[in-house]
């Protein structure tokens, strides 16, 4: 069992925002098919109307989204967020002077306190890396239960920005969840959409901040892979060793005569091999000259590595 919840809130009274109901619904649409279009999570989204989105309905619905057991909770909220000497908030457009929103220490507390397996929480607000610490008992050190990954769009004490009209860390997210950060076989998890982001944002952007308590990452979705399963695990067959060369012919190369059924399909597998990294021609250029000129290519240490995975059975 897969749930998202997803919270978006332009609407709050003398100071908008323009992008996070927008945010929420491409969020929606992302999260809840897997590339291939089968059923990945069930979202709820939260953008109504500023006069129903209380800071009691927000608690509500992320109490539900963490009371039942299951195997991963997605929780993402874009909006205002601020922060004071006991911590950060959610804002609600509820929001009075001494009640600004929900607490992050509360949501902390009840993803803790949560059966579930895995739980994924992204924050596109201001101050957003105030998530996970409790600085009046813990000098701000960060306090997560395992199976708990937190990306923020910001340091703690930093403002989360809007451009053309969404927000920079949430457009980033929805394009690593789309297939920015997914792995050759198209699986995208906590620790590769975080580095999507980071890579996209530099030392003078807004900071985003990863924080995690795992053994494992879970997939939070499969983009379209960049190579077929099938095909990966031959791999293992055209190099019987991990540092072993392939010697190449003009035999492999299909414009040669004469014709060589067998080696020309074995040719078109290590080009798909070549253009995903994990293959090179060695002292060619290109794959077609080590074939024409006899010479052979290897494994990549990127081939490398998935040769170890496809040898060893796991995937």
């Amino acid at each position: 069992m897969r749930r998202a919840l997803i919270i978006g809130l332009d609407q709050y009274a003398g100071n908008p925002l323009h992008g996070c109901v927008s945010d929420a619904q491409k969020l929606n649409e992302i999260l809840s098919r897997h590339a291939d279009d089968q059923r990945n999570f069930e979202c709820q989204m939260l953008t109504a109307p500023p006069e129903k989105v209380t800071k009691a309905l927000l608690r509500r619905k992320i109490t539900e989204l963490f009371r039942q057991p299951a195997g991963i909770a997605f929780l993402h909220f874009s909006g205002h967020g601020t922060i004071n000497g006991l911590g950060g908030y959610l804002v609600t457009p509820d929001y009075c002077d001494y009640d600004v929103g929900m607490p992050m220490t509360e949501i902390l507390a009840m993803a803790n306190q949560s059966q579930i397996n895995a739980v994924f929480i992204t924050l596109d607000c201001c101050h957003s890396g105030a998530f996970g610490t409790l600085p009046y008992v813990s000098n701000d050190k960060i306090v997560l239960r395992e199976g708990i990954s937190v990306i923020t769009a910001t340091r703690a004490g930093q403002e989360a920005l809007e451009a053309n009209g969404n927000g920079v860390f949430s457009s980033l997210l929805i394009e690593a969840l789309e297939g920015g950060a997914a792995s050759l076989l198209g699986n995208v998890t906590a620790a590769s959409v975080y580095a999507y982001i980071d890579d996209a944002l530099g030392a003078w952007d807004q900071r985003p901040m990863f924080k995690a308590h795992v053994s494992s990452f879970a997939c939070l979705r499969r983009a379209e892979p960049k190579i077929e399963l099938r095909l990966l695990r031959k791999i293992v067959n055209y190099f019987p060793l991990p540092a072993e060369k392939l010697p190449l012919s003009p035999e492999y190369e299909p414009t040669a005569e004469p014709h060589n059924v067998e080696k020309e399909g074995i040719f078109g597998d290590l080009l798909e091999f070549k253009n995903v990294g994990l293959v090179e021609p060695i002292e060619a250029p290109h794959m077609y000259f080590a074939a024409i000129e006899s010479k052979a290519c290897s494994l990549t240490t990127l081939g490398k590595y998935y040769w170890r995975l496809v040898r060893e059975g796991k995937i």
